[in-house]
């Protein structure tokens, strides 16, 4: 305090004062926003739009604040009525610009908690539907609502929200999954990635569509999912037409599922919208009274809650002086001159929720439409968006209950963070850092970015291929301490170049991660999705580290259900201090790539294998060095492994079942003979109670000459997470 007051003295200037506005549901934009609670003209702002025009407005001639300034949101639900889109104009500079939470309250002690449910304040892009009332309809007792702005296909919502739960659309079968029959002889030579049209069923499948055949059909096959809508039934022949073709070819075998007909309405909990009516049908769940006036029944009317639209590719500009960061002429004022940002704003314990996002339509709704996208549902968008935000920060904020990725920070943003988030009940994926596309130059590209701390759970609920985590052409980003659980397809991935063309994806930090089931949900849905990971890369990366992350619980559908995954490409990434447990198919695949360390990781309990190298190359693939390996089923390596253009060294294997334990076919001395896994040995490595997830080395472990340096505790064991207990185990 004495050194500010110090330095204020000899700079001759005063603390700037801290400039404040209040938002309440019930607030009024004609009031001056000053006063937490009504005093005549005096009183909160309805909206957030309005509060940031009032930050606007207190900018001094040159557009840069004057002083701190503080948006207080009053508890309660704050509804948009189309999204909040800031610009550069709304930017912070020296003195930030934060939103939060009234009153203030200190971050919980274990500094992991996400937003206070307690705070009680949501940003909604959600409309309430009711009041609600008992029909009896079809012998069946049902909740119903008119849905005046639905009539006519106005408002074809697919997802509702009640009591703060998501609901599921009327739905055949209600749990689990259809098996597709076959396809035709035609489609069936097909390459793999060219879509189909129609597909055959088994007998009985679809007798629900014998009065109507209109309905939505969801088909997955490899690794992603196809959102079609059905044309016709022929029941005679046992096969059903689509509008549009799926994404790849699916074969004999594949899941699939059809929602959205009035047929299907026939499970506690699921619902129906009537689109041509109007009228809103619910199933009710034991004990349920949708009647009440107290029911809280959500259904999503916007797109997005909240658009960060700056300008990174605005060309220079002549116009005015030319400042740097701390409002000086200099040679930094005119190259961050090079665009436009929304600079310096802070979000703070705010819940944003409800909002959804379908494939998108042409002109003519019954022509065929995209059916969805070739990986990792990389074309839906976040309900959060930027481009070309700088220094920006999410600080203990939630977002749930929405219909596609919950946070997209894409073309020229760099330095933002999301610290103690909790992304739950997503559409689709939780974080989408960078684009597709190699940035043109250093202000389009989206880099530095951070994600740490977060919760990021219950994902892929509508676009079943998305992922927890989802890192493009973007380089240096910090995922850092983290829980991903609960998705239908990868936990993390990195980079976006397939091979080894062109790759701006290196130098990521992925440490201390907790990542788990991975394809197969706790509540026991999937796996249904292939070719998956905790963590998935591609590309030439450079001076990226994985280390010290828990990967547990991935599986797969037919194949690729691995913990620690090497794509197509893959090159100069060290994966160390990792503990991989209880995958499918393996827990290190590395399919293509080159000069890779895979070092001090423990891999236990792979069912069908435990490391796979798939393709062979004319140089050195990777090297496993000082890895403990502990399986008790299947094999030790898959793959081939046939051109000894790799390393393994100085580990230590453990075959817990005593069956035999051969190396790509040798014995040990024989594998040693061939000069590989020198310095390595085969014993139990003794960790104290693995199977209860206690990975500590018992006295006397041999795995001490491996990890000594390196004790290996799971990350985050230490925090107390309630379904620590729950976990199931594809053992």
């Amino acid at each position: 305090m004495l050194a500010h007051l110090l330095l204020v003295s000899l700079l001759g200037q005063e603390p700037a004062p801290l400039l404040r506005w209040y938002v309440a549901p019930d607030g009024n934009d004609a009031w001056d926003g000053l006063e937490p609670g009504r005093a005549g003209a005096s009183g909160p702002f309805r909206t957030l739009r309005r509060a940031f025009d009032a930050a606007r407005d207190s900018k001094r001639a040159g557009g840069r604040l004057s002083a701190p300034v503080l948006i207080e949101l009053l508890p309660g639900v704050h509804r948009l009525d189309e999204p909040l889109v800031l610009t550069p104009e709304d930017s912070g500079s020296s003195h930030s610009l934060r939103v939060h939470v009234f009153p203030a309250a200190p971050a919980n002690a274990t500094g992991r908690d996400p937003a206070d449910p307690a705070a009680g304040v949501v940003v909604s892009g959600g409309r309430p539907i009711g009041p609600f009332r008992r029909e009896r309809i079809d012998g069946r007792e049902l909740f119903v609502a008119e849905v005046p702005e639905a009539r006519g296909g106005r408002w074809p919502f697919r997802e509702l929200f009640v009591n703060g739960t998501r609901r599921p659309r009327a739905r055949h079968p209600d749990r689990g999954f259809l098996a597709v029959a076959g396809i035709d002889d035609a489609d069936a030579r097909k390459p793999w990635n060219e879509g189909v049209k129609r597909l055959r069923f088994a007998p009985g499948d679809l007798d629900l569509l014998r009065a109507s055949p209109v309905a939505d059909a969801v088909v997955m096959c490899r690794w992603v999912e196809s959102h079609v809508r059905v044309e016709s039934v022929d029941f005679e022949q046992g096969v059903v037409a689509f509008r549009e073709p799926t994404v790849f070819r699916v074969d004999s075998g594949d899941p699939w599922y059809l929602e959205g007909a009035r047929a299907f309405l026939d499970a506690p909990g699921e619902w129906w919208l009537d689109e041509e009516e109007g009228r809103l049908f619910v199933v009710p769940r034991p004990d349920e009274e949708l009647a009440d006036p107290a029911a809280d029944v959500v259904a999503p009317r916007l797109e997005r809650l909240l658009v960060l639209a700056g300008e990174p590719d605005r060309p220079p500009t002549a116009d005015g002086p030319s400042l740097d960061p701390d409002g000086v002429p200099g040679v930094i004022g005119r190259l961050r001159r090079v665009g436009r940002f929304v600079e310096h704003v802070t979000f703070e314990r705010i819940t944003f929720a409800h909002c959804a996002w379908r494939l998108p339509a042409g002109a003519d709704p019954a022509a065929p439409r995209p059916s969805g996208f070739p990986q990792a549902a990389v074309g839906v968008p976040g309900a959060i968006a930027a481009v070309g935000a700088r220094d920006c920060r999410f600080d203990g904020c939630a977002v749930k209950h929405v219909g596609g990725y919950a946070v997209e920070l894409g073309r020229g943003c760099q330095d933002n963070l999301l610290l103690r988030c909790e992304l739950s009940d997503l559409g689709a994926g939780g974080v989408k850092l960078g684009e597709a596309a190699i940035a043109a130059s250093d202000s389009l590209r989206a880099e530095r970015n951070s994600v740490v701390c977060c919760r990021i759970a219950d994902g892929g609920r509508v676009f079943h291929s998305a992922v927890g985590i989802w890192v493009g052409q973007s380089p240096r980003n910090s995922i850092v301490d983290n829980e991903i659980r609960d998705f239908l397809y990868t936990g993390i991935s990195l980079g976006w170049t397939w091979g080894y063309g062109p790759a701006d994806a290196g130098g990521q930090r992925v440490w201390g991660n907790h990542v788990h089931h991975i394809g197969r949900r706790r509540d026991g849905e999937g796996p249904i999705l292939s070719d998956l990971g905790g963590i998935y890369t591609l590309g030439a990366h450079g001076d990226t580290v994985i280390s010290g992350n828990w990967f547990h619980d991935v599986a797969a559908f037919r194949y690729g259900g691995w913990g620690i995954y090497f794509d197509e490409g893959t090159a100069r990434i060290e994966a160390r201090d990792n503990l991989v447990a209880r995958t499918t198919h393996g827990g290190f695949h590395q399919h293509y790539g080159r000069d890779n360390l895979v070092r001090r990781n423990v891999f236990a309990w792979g069912r069908d294998a435990q490391v796979q190298r798939s393709r062979c190359e004319p140089h050195t693939s990777f090297t496993f060095r000082e890895n403990v390996v502990l399986f008790e089923r299947g094999e030790l390596f898959a793959g081939d492994l046939s051109d000894g253009r790799f390393a393994f060294e100085e580990n230590l294997y453990w075959r817990e079942d005593g069956g035999p334990l051969l190396f790509a076919g040798r014995t040990f001395d024989e594998w040693q003979l061939e000069g590989f896994d020198r310095g390595s040995r085969i014993a139990d490595p003794r960790f104290a109670a693995a199977a209860d997830d206690d990975w500590s080395l018992a006295e006397g472990s041999p795995a001490r000459t491996i990890l000594a340096e390196h004790v290996f505790v799971p990350p985050l064991r230490k925090v107390p997470w309630a379904h620590v207990a729950d976990r199931p185990r594809n053992r």
